[in-house]
């Protein structure tokens, strides 16, 4: 292997290193109202519908604010754009604790925390340019452990609520964003590239020309907000059904986070050897059955169980999505990327609304998983119109 050969590896395995560890960082900021919820309602007297909106909120830039984001790392690299969103995210998380003491404050500064979401997009482009296609499933995967960060808020920001109050999960993350923004301008680097950037409106022509982009924004939409969806709402659902503690429930949250997470890479690996499409079809006839599991409200074993193989399954399709995103469109990642994520996370920002509705209108969460499982069926009967499109004109063209 010859030296440049040698320097292009060891600047791909930094840039992954980096952009995880950002996009932990930037998730962890993203997650720490959620766990905090029940917290915030008994606080503030608040309603379901309204603790709903709180945990929603930040959910909303978060998914719109890919879109940008994507375009503006395709044109101005990854190493800017992250650095820049890091030390932004560092005014919302120093004033929510300041001025977040109400139903509308929580809501206002939760917006601009949620721009910590928008992250993804960022990454994504920044990662799979150093990655030929048939390594960018795995390098993807990796890279979307970053998820993790929910986990890392989920378990410590009860706990340092308890310690020294809930503004203090907040700030607590000041200084780590500070420091790693200056890491990141200091060892991150941009991808060579054998081309000029593309300008910043070029990349969403695909949009116009081609359905294959919509169909991995629906896809995302389940697999990535199911994900969101599921993990910031269930410590309120598990202290709702099951009347477990906020930091017990937390713990729980957690649990379904990481295994996603780890899932993740799994469904990227896959994919480079079999395809997207094939991974997504076992991941879309899996979701409705266990859907209506948790549908009829079981017992805790049970409720566990079904999870958590929610959890495997959402993680394995989050890793084929972006496998198909970086395989179709090498030279848009940054813009087909980020209108996927923002659709991933607009679905992880609808379903917590529909719950707390459905909660507030049956006194049960039965009606809104059945409306998960009607959703993946639709996807599955979308993903094997999609394949035998392909195969059809796979054949056309042989």
């Amino acid at each position: 292997m010859s030296g440049a050969a040698v320097e292009t590896r060891r600047g791909a395995y930094r840039a992954l290193v980096l952009a995880t560890l950002a996009f932990a960082l930037c998730f962890s900021v993203w997650g720490l109202i959620a766990p905090l919820a029940p917290s915030f309602q008994e606080l503030y007297q608040l309603s379901g519908t309204q603790i709903s909106l709180v945990i929603a909120t930040p959910v909303i830039l978060g998914s719109l604010f890919r879109i940008p984001l994507g375009l503006l790392t395709d044109r101005f690299g990854g190493r800017l754009v992250f650095t820049l969103l890091m030390l932004f995210l560092t005014l919302p998380a120093l004033a929510i604790g300041f001025l977040g003491g109400s139903f509308g404050g929580l809501l206002f500064w939760g917006f601009l925390i949620g721009l910590a979401g928008a992250s993804f997009a960022v990454g994504v482009p920044y990662v799979s340019g150093w990655f030929p296609p048939e390594r960018q499933g795995l390098a993807l995967g990796i890279y979307g452990m970053g998820n993790i960060g929910t986990a890392v808020a989920a378990y410590s920001a009860p706990a340092i609520a308890a310690a020294l109050g809930w503004q203090w999960a907040f700030w607590a993350f000041v200084l780590p964003l500070v420091v790693f923004a200056g890491i990141f301008w200091t060892l991150g680097r941009d991808a060579p590239r054998s081309g000029p950037r593309l300008p910043v409106t070029e990349g969403m022509k695909v949009f116009k020309d081609e359905v294959m982009p919509w169909v991995l924004a629906l896809f995302y939409f389940l697999t990535f907000g199911g994900f969101v969806a599921l993990g910031i709402y269930l410590p309120q659902l598990l202290v709702d059904v099951f009347s477990l503690e906020t930091t017990d429930a937390g713990a729980r949250a957690a649990g379904f986070v990481v295994l996603a997470t780890l899932a993740r890479p799994a469904g990227g690996w896959i994919s480079d050897r079999v395809g997207g499409s094939r991974t997504l079809l076992v991941v879309f006839a899996g979701l409705p059955i266990l859907a209506l599991v948790l549908a009829t409200t079981p017992g805790m074993v049970l409720f566990t169980i079904a999870a958590l193989t929610i959890a495997l399954l959402l993680g394995v399709g989050n890793g084929a999505v972006f496998k198909l995103v970086a395989e179709h469109y090498p030279g848009k990642t940054g813009a087909v990327t980020g209108v996927v994520g923002a659709a991933g996370g607009l679905g992880g920002f609808f379903p917590p609304i529909v719950m707390g509705i459905v909660r507030d209108a049956t006194g049960g969460y039965g009606i809104g998983f059945a409306l998960l499982a009607l959703f993946a069926l639709g996807c599955l009967i979308v993903n094997i119109f999609v394949m035998r499109q392909r195969n059809a004109s796979q054949t056309k063209g042989a």
